[in-house]
């Protein structure tokens, strides 16, 4: 059931009950919301809200588009964890980095509160674990510190928004515990899921990187893969197992040189990929939480994070698409 509100006042899911809605999470972490054009309403408009109650699917409208020649308005806007994404945080003045110490959720409550308003309300759980001195990268989003952050102490950000009656409500949000569900549940082909594997150990281990500059003035450096998946300036793999590429770079600042081959690097390097229908498991698995499979016939095994859920709602029947992290990864090895 998706809801329409203002900031005011919940106007009901009637108007959108002959829409098709689209949430992509924390993907492009946008919402879309197609409806024909007699069924619009002056309520579909920017600034109002669109949600699935007690979900984190839904965003504020602040896009509208129209088209005749197709029949139909779109409504589209940030996601709610999009919106967090679209906030910074920065190192205080005079300091290198922002440092935060405290209980999960009361340094989730003086990050957020203060960037929405009213709208955004850190549950007052205490979740009994806390974090010393965590330095955030420097002017990284606020999305991206928190997750790191709470990843860092085996926590994920849960995202709810809460209907409150006659009014919209406000947006929930706590810190809880990942939950890694490839050690509670052994999915095999057994279960009726299908998925796939595929473990890479042919990689490149070895990538010499060479930037601007001529000849012996012409800056190179050398970066070695290791077995656990680090990548490191001394070498690992020789003789026959070492596997080599160069990198060549002359457009890159030298400064930013390293960053962009270590990106370069991991595309490259051996790694196991693992993607299955995450749907048909069953549960409720949120964003960071871990699934994962065997194959009996090869032995093979694969766990990996929930990196997106899209949830549509078409004809009135809802569905979810999950993505694991780095399934869409483009890079060969």
């Amino acid at each position: 059931m998706v809801i329409l509100a203002t900031h005011q006042r919940e106007i009901g899911s009637n108007p959108l009950k002959r829409a098709n809605c689209t949430f992509d999470v924390n993907g492009e972490m946008k919402f879309s919301v197609k409806i024909a054009r007699s069924y619009w309403t002056k309520d579909m408009t920017y600034g109002n809200l669109v949600y699935i109650p007690d979900t984190e699917y839904g965003g504020i409208i602040g896009k509208v588009l129209t088209s005749t020649t197709l029949d139909y308005v779109e409504l589209k806007g940030y996601t709610w964890r999009g919106r967090l994404a679209y906030k910074a945080i920065e190192p205080p003045s005079g300091r290198d980095y922002k440092v935060v110490s405290g209980e999960l959720n009361k340094v989730l409550k003086a990050l957020i509160e203060p960037e929405f308003d009213g709208l955004y309300v850190v549950s007052s759980e205490d979740t009994g674990v806390s974090v010393s001195n965590y330095q955030f990268d420097r002017y990284c989003t606020l999305l991206e510190g928190v997750t790191k952050m709470l990843t860092s102490v085996g926590y994920r950000l849960d995202i709810q928004h809460k209907r409150e009656k006659g009014v919209p409500g406000y947006v929930l949000i706590r810190a809880i515990p990942i939950v890694d569900y490839s050690d509670q549940i052994e999915l095999s082909k057994d279960c009726g899921l299908n998925y796939t594997m595929e473990d890479i150990r042919d990689g490149v281990n070895h990538l010499i990187v060479t930037g601007k500059g001529e000849l012996q003035d012409r800056n190179v450096f050398h970066l070695y893969a290791w077995p656990d998946g680090s990548i490191k300036k001394t070498q690992y793999y020789t003789g026959l197992d070492e596997i080599v590429q160069v990198y060549e770079n002359t457009s890159t600042e030298t400064d930013q040189l390293e960053d962009q081959s270590l990106d370069k690097l991991t595309e490259l390097m051996s790694k196991k990929k693992f993607s299955m229908d995450v749907e048909k498991l069953g549960i409720d698995v949120g964003i960071g939480d871990i699934v994962g499979g065997r194959d009996y016939l090869t032995g093979m095994y694969g766990a990996k994070p929930i990196e997106n859920i899209t949830c549509s709602v078409i004809a009135g029947v809802t569905s979810k698409e999950y993505e694991l992290e780095g399934e869409n990864d483009d890079g060969d090895s």
